[in-house]
């Protein structure tokens, strides 16, 4: 059965990438999953927590933060200041990123340091925390290679990569990386975090009035599988051209990147 746009069931929306969107983080990437656009910025502060001093505990934090800006959805999306105070959802989604990235960080070789990650949603089309993880990994091994190069650490913190897709359940049928649509209409929706060797962080999956069995859970592992080595693959092509010489962002390329649909 046809999706919605035109995909088969295993197959990735088109995934892109645009490096150093935000000069003045440590390093950054604007992610795109199809129509959902995310930024997601590493910044590394030369301090720890309070409670690490307190408690004596050695090495480094990761943190996160996630936020949708209020034009990322059809209908206008109040901000967080406004309300006072951050959403359940994103809070939910940050604590995840975080939990995420730190399960891949040697917090140790980090040294007394602090890196915050900030994700922030541009476009919401579907599987905006899957995009975040998957770019804040990649924001992450750029900063740790340029702290390598300036001698300001002495080994690569980043243990392995780490990615993020969402997998499904409508009609019966699974589907890999849900666009909004679908996601709306699946009887099962999942977000599936895995290591680039294939090793799970995290499962996600809930029945939306529906239940799912055994077999069709597998068959979405199998799909998220597939799609995070497809990810993992080409995190590795970004990082690696991120220490290239290459020109700064420009307008042109920005919009040449939002022109595309």
């Amino acid at each position: 059965m046809p999706r919605i746009d035109g995909r088969s069931a295993d197959q990735l929306r088109p995934v892109e990438f645009v490096l150093d969107i935000a000069p003045h983080a440590n390093a950054s990437v604007l992610i795109a999953f199809g129509n959902t656009r995310v930024i997601c910025a590493a910044t590394i502060q030369d301090e720890v927590p309070r409670w690490m001093k307190v408690q004596g505990v050695q090495g480094g934090w990761l943190t996160a933060e996630y936020s949708m800006l209020p034009y990322s959805t059809l209908d206008r999306k109040d901000r967080d200041s406004t309300r006072g105070r951050p959403d359940g959802r994103s809070i939910e989604i940050q604590r995840l990123i975080g939990r995420s990235l730190r399960a891949v960080v040697d917090l140790k070789k980090l040294g007394s340091r602090t890196l915050c990650i900030d994700c922030d949603v541009l476009q919401a089309d579907g599987g905006t925390r899957t995009a975040a993880i998957t770019g804040a990994c990649v924001a992450a091994a750029i900063a740790f290679n340029r702290l390598l190069e300036k001698g300001k650490i002495t080994q690569q913190p980043l243990k392995k990569k780490v990615a993020a897709i969402s997998v499904g359940l409508w009609n019966n049928e699974a589907l890999l990386d849900l666009c909004y649509e679908e996601d709306a209409k699946a009887d099962v929706d999942s977000n599936i975090v895995l290591t680039e060797d294939g090793d799970f962080v995290e499962i996600q999956g809930s029945g939306e009035e529906a239940t799912f069995t055994q077999a069709q859970l597998d068959q979405m592992l199998v799909l998220g599988r597939k799609g995070v080595a497809e990810l993992a693959a080409l995190q590795q092509t970004i990082i690696e051209s991120a220490m290239k010489p290459a020109a700064a962002t420009d307008l042109k390329k920005l919009a040449d990147f939002f022109g595309k649909k």
